[in-house]
């Protein structure tokens, strides 16, 4: 039974593949968020929710695909350690040579059930995966909150020096709606920024 230097280095090369696309959400996130000024600054609201609903979808993938790369990298620590230790088992070598297509497939629903296929051969994992699991599936939902899309729209209107006019709740004022959107932008920054150093 062998678990060849390839199939590691595949495991090895789709964490940093899955990296590589966080990046480029981030990307995608960031053009949104530029379109979704250009579209306030017409008056054009309808587009500019739109946008919002994108670059929040956008930012959740790229969270998801960080999170995808750190269970791949510390999978492939695992199988790693048993290969040096000589400890591949029969039903590892099995996945080992069924992975290749579903890493390329950079699809998050069939690399996330590959790592549950591995992670099964290590009864003695210390790494709890299934929270990491919840939050995923909470995040993979193709709606958004309405009200991450408000603060977005209300921040980028900030930006862009501009009087957004939205409805807000009674007794809620302009400086606390941007207030709230600076400080979840911010949480949420530093804790993808967290994600990244621990890649």
């Amino acid at each position: 039974l062998t678990c060849t230097a390839e199939h590691l280095f595949n495991l090895k090369f789709a964490a940093k593949e899955l990296n590589r696309n966080s990046k480029k959400c981030d990307k995608e996130e960031k053009a949104e968020k530029a379109k979704i000024k250009k579209a306030i600054q017409k008056g054009n609201m309808e587009v500019a929710r739109i946008h919002a609903e994108n670059a929040i979808r956008q930012k959740n993938q790229a969270i998801n695909f960080l999170r995808m790369s750190a269970r791949v990298d510390a999978v492939a620590a695992r199988v790693q350690t048993a290969v040096t230790m000589g400890k591949v088992t029969k039903s590892m070598a099995g996945v080992v040579k069924s992975m290749d297509a579903t890493l390329k497939s950079m699809n998050l629903e069939k690399i996330s059930a590959l790592m549950d296929k591995f992670e099964h051969q290590f009864e003695t994992l210390d790494v709890q995966t299934q929270q990491m699991e919840d939050t995923m599936s909470n995040t993979t939902t193709l709606t958004t909150p309405q009200n991450q899309v408000d603060m977005l729209l209300q921040e980028m209107a900030d930006e862009a020096g501009l009087d957004l006019n939205m409805e807000l709740p009674q007794g809620q004022t302009g400086s606390v709606a941007t207030s709230v959107a600076s400080a979840e932008q911010d949480e949420l920054s530093q804790r993808l920024a967290r994600l990244r150093d621990q890649v």
